[in-house]
């Protein structure tokens, strides 16, 4: 559901799981898991909590899409949980001992990330995994 495409149901939902953990309620896995990284991420912690906020955000206007870089970090902790593509996991302990810092790892991953998710759109195929898991590599 929160990867479905729907703009605005993804943000209501990390809106309601940063909502809970501020208030102290119980939280589902995945709710945990945004509002950890929304934790991690003061900058961005008054768009999520804001209702009305611009539906684009362009690098022409100079801003960053909380939700975008948000929801990567939240793509690449699931994918070496479950380690796939194959390998990504040894890469994020690599990096994350190289960097010291597993927020900085992930930074340097979404850039990988972020090309393989931009040619698969503009090939308009699924993403090259094997590319990827090279271009992850390369950030050693």
């Amino acid at each position: 559901m929160i990867f479905s495409g729907e703009r605005e149901q993804m943000r209501r939902f990390f809106r309601a799981a940063w909502r809970k953990h501020r208030d102290g309620e119980a939280l589902e896995p995945l709710e945990q898991l945004i509002a950890g990284v929304v934790a991690e991420h003061p900058e961005y912690q008054a768009c999520v909590e804001h209702e009305n906020l611009p539906t684009d955000f362009t690098p022409e206007q100079g801003a960053t899409n909380p939700f975008l870089h948000m929801g990567m970090h939240i793509a690449i902790r699931e994918q070496v949980a479950a380690d796939r593509p194959a390998g990504i996991a040894a890469v994020h302990r690599s990096l994350c001992r190289r960097l010291a810092d597993a927020g900085a790892a992930e930074h340097r991953m979404m850039e990988c990330l972020g090309e393989s998710l931009w040619r698969a759109q503009r090939e308009n195929c699924p993403p090259d995994e094997r590319a990827y898991l090279e271009c992850l590599r390369n950030q050693l």
